[in-house]
């Protein structure tokens, strides 16, 4: 059974920093896509940051400079630091698992900045 469990979310002030960590279990984890997508009420769910396993990142241009994505292999646990946050990065953050044609998600996290 696969699950990914997200923590590390809540409510900062603008300008201020969260760390969401993503736990995987069921999956040969170090094999995986990692990535963090965020979603607002009546938006599509957009991709934030990707790492590959070897260590590859790819970030949304809103976030570029702001968010670091980071994975921990033997902990099984894929990482977002997320530094001089805005307002408009208030959404529910999930994390996902991608290989081949299987992707997980886990049931996200909420965060909310206020101004």
């Amino acid at each position: 059974q696969v699950q990914l469990v997200e923590s590390g979310g809540g409510v900062v002030q603008a300008g201020g920093s969260l760390r969401l960590s993503c736990a995987a279990s069921g999956i040969i984890f170090s094999h995986y896509v990692m990535g963090w997508y965020r979603q607002t009420p009546g938006k599509q769910r957009e991709l934030v940051a990707s790492i590959t396993p070897g260590g590859s990142t790819n970030y949304a241009n809103s976030v570029k400079g702001r968010f670091t994505i980071s994975r921990d292999n033997a902990k099984n646990t894929v990482y977002l630091q997320m530094n001089s946050l805005k307002p408009e990065d208030t959404a529910v953050y999930y994390c996902n698992a991608v290989l081949s044609m299987y992707s997980y998600w886990g049931q996200g996290t909420q965060v909310t900045v206020s101004s």
